[in-house]
């Protein structure tokens, strides 16, 4: 788990040549950006494997950085992951799930309306981001951590990312639980106006039902702090088992600073936590998210609303910050993978002492490979300590992190 920490902060380094040995986009699963770039550099010109498992069991996302000392290698038959020339560990990529190689009644791919990730307990994650653009860029109010309209820019004529319809989604949902196994949905996307963004979350929901026949669904529906908090209730009664708000930042100061439009679109900070208190108290405990971008503002403030939200009932999570192409922090650095991992620890003591699991984590996040689900697995024995199963390269690994 030191190295799956240390290389999301660093990237992995490949040369793109090597891929040329795997059937990406059919056997293995290839990335589409339907919302965000995560690797560190883009990569117009040729597509990348999503990510990869270690010997012991945990998946890695493939986050691309031609500067890392980290490095994916092809050596007999076999992809290696090496540090600065030292070999590791070999790794297995993605498969790619099944229902990407099918397509909407539209003709649209599943593959471009529907991103898949695995999780530990044989479940999978569908992400749906309805919309890969955010109407701040218009008013100069994108976070500044932010780059989903670079990133549409870049890649939504390439890779064929539109606008998704309810329809569109409740069929790619069907065919990804009945297919492969998923067992949540996470419905996320730009900023849009309140009334029209409730509306359209109860249209995806009964086409959700409609096409599964699944009443609850176990879907989280990801929005901006509504001013009017009555309409959280309308997410509950629209079937989503779980509600999510992104705070991003604890320290009233660094929300002003990195957040401007939460801060003029809804009501700032306050509200944003007064909204979350709602949604914990029509929810219920481990019904309710909240996301941090840990590694912007100091880490005790952080903890401390991480701390808090566990106190009434909603979980946190605190992935590390990227500073993301085409973000207006792009080029800056986030702190080192030790300052990460720490936090990890320390967030998932957060959530065992309030009594939280690895399905509730599960069940709240927008993909099951965070370092807290590692945490959880191991902790709950889902998935073994990586060091009881890579025998030597574990022990070399551990130096090296």
């Amino acid at each position: 788990m030191k190295i799956k920490n240390e290389v999301n902060i660093e990237g992995v380094a490949a040369d793109p040549a090597i891929f040329r040995h795997l059937d990406l986009g059919g056997e293995v699963q290839e990335q589409v950006h339907l919302c965000f770039e995560m690797d560190h550099e883009t990569h117009e010109g040729f597509d990348l494997p999503t990510g990869y498992t270690t010997p012991g069991g945990l998946r890695v996302a493939f986050h691309w950085d031609s500067r890392s000392d980290f490095r994916i290698v092809y050596d007999g038959g076999e992809y290696v992951l090496t540090h600065k020339g030292k070999e590791l560990f070999p790794v297995s990529f993605d498969k790619r799930p099944k229902y990407y190689a099918l397509s909407a009644s539209d003709g649209t791919p599943f593959s471009r309306i529907a991103g898949y990730a695995s999780g530990y307990t044989g479940g999978g994650t569908v992400s749906i981001a309805y919309s890969n653009e955010c109407s701040l860029k218009e008013k100069g109010q994108d976070c500044l951590f932010c780059n989903i309209n670079a990133t549409k820019d870049t890649y939504s004529e390439i890779q064929g990312i539109k606008w998704k319809n309810p329809k569109q989604i409740g069929e790619a949902v069907a065919a990804a639980y009945r297919l492969d196994g998923v067992t949540h949905t996470n419905l996320t996307g730009g900023f849009v106006p309140e009334r029209r963004e409730v509306d359209y979350y109860i249209d995806v929901a009964e086409a959700i039902q409609e096409s599964t026949g699944l009443r609850d669904f176990n879907g989280t529906a990801v929005i901006g702090a509504p001013l009017d908090l009555d309409i959280i209730d309308r997410y509950k009664e629209a079937g989503f088992r779980t509600l999510a708000m992104n705070l991003e930042m604890w320290d009233p100061n660094f929300y002003a600073a990195i957040l401007p439009g939460k801060v003029a679109e809804c009501g700032g900070r306050e509200h944003w936590i007064k909204a979350i208190e709602y949604a914990a108290k029509v929810f219920g405990k481990g019904k309710v998210r909240s996301g941090f971008v840990a590694g912007i503002e100091p880490k005790k403030a952080t903890l401390e609303g991480v701390e808090y939200f566990a106190s009434i009932g909603v979980l946190s999570l605190t992935g590390a910050w990227t500073p993301n192409p085409g973000s207006a922090l792009e080029g800056h650095r986030t702190p080192h993978a030790e300052w990460h991992l720490d936090m990890a620890y320390k967030c998932h003591e957060i959530f065992k002492k309030y009594g939280f699991s690895y399905k509730d984590y599960f069940d709240i996040a927008p993909s099951p490979n965070f370092l807290i689900h590692d945490l959880f697995a191991i902790d709950e024995e889902i998935v073994p300590a990586f060091g009881e199963v890579a025998g030597e390269n574990a022990k070399e690994s551990d130096r090296i992190a």
